[in-house]
């Protein structure tokens, strides 16, 4: 895809890539007939300051940023949206020459909660159409390694805090050999041999990965309406807010219901709806 004629005036939708959104201002004062003021969208890409402005926009980012991009936002509601922490994750795949180490310890997957990845399962792929996944323990085969790393004893939001700076500080050579070493521990009793079985790895690390939820431990007991992710997502203007985290909820389906809500609401505020 020419993403380049995805940004050329005249094109129906017009994306731009490697564009970073560093302001977000105007909306809030109504213009003839009583409809908000259009907004005005600051972004840099390639070193150089632009905007580009429209009646509505919908903010669908890291909820936790956009106090920094509209400053002009109700002191409640900025300290609402920087009430969540985001859950740190760690996707690590690691291709090895065949998994008899597996079949003969007879297991698939294993659970480690006190080692430094708490899940480890082989990924054999789908059989689809002319597509086969692996079926013989002689084959290589993808293991699929998972962390999400915290500080026991802390708040649920302070143990994501630290996480989130562990994967930022950590070095590809660490995780590589907490990699080796775990697999070599986990899987000696079937002659794995991490350094002659490990082919490669790929480490997939995010730091702001899975959206906050509410625990009945560490957050406040209110009324649904006066919960942050709620207060937080208010429209302003013509600014709506979006995202997962708007649902305090790390699903898929809940940011589409979310991106539904916010345009629902820019559309009942210029009464189209």
């Amino acid at each position: 895809m020419d993403y380049d004629r995805r940004a050329a005036a005249g094109s129906p939708t017009r994306i731009r890539l490697s564009s970073t959104a560093v302001r977000v201002y105007g909306g809030r004062e109504p213009v003839p007939h009583g409809l908000p003021s259009p907004v005005r969208v600051a972004y840099v890409r390639d070193g150089k300051m632009h905007s580009v402005t429209g009646r509505n926009v919908v903010l669908a980012c890291y909820n936790a940023l956009i106090p920094g991009l509209v400053p002009e936002l109700p002191d409640e509601q900025k300290k609402a949206l920087l009430y969540a922490a985001k859950v740190p994750m760690m996707y690590n795949n690691v291709l090895i020459r065949r998994w008899t180490a597996f079949q003969k310890l007879g297991v698939s997957g294993i659970g480690a909660p006190c080692l430094y990845h708490t899940t480890t399962g082989l990924d054999p792929g789908s059989t689809v159409g002319g597509y086969r996944g692996v079926t013989t323990p002689d084959e290589p085969i993808v293991v699929h390694m998972v962390r999400n790393p915290n500080k026991p004893g802390l708040p649920r939001k302070e143990q994501n805090r630290v996480g989130q700076q562990e994967l930022l500080s950590t070095t590809f050579e660490q995780f590589e050999l907490e990699i080796r070493r775990q697999l070599g521990r986990m899987l000696a009793g079937g002659g794995f041999d991490p350094a002659a079985d490990i082919v490669g790895v790929t480490v997939n690390r995010w730091p702001l990965g899975y959206a906050y939820t509410y625990d009945t431990l560490s957050d406040p007991d209110v009324a649904p309406e006066q919960r942050p992710h709620v207060v937080g997502r208010q429209r302003f203007g013509s600014i709506a807010i979006a995202n997962a985290d708007a649902g305090a909820a790390a699903f898929t389906n809940q940011a589409i219901d979310e991106a539904h809500r916010a345009v629902e609401e820019l559309l009942v505020a210029r009464g189209l709806t």
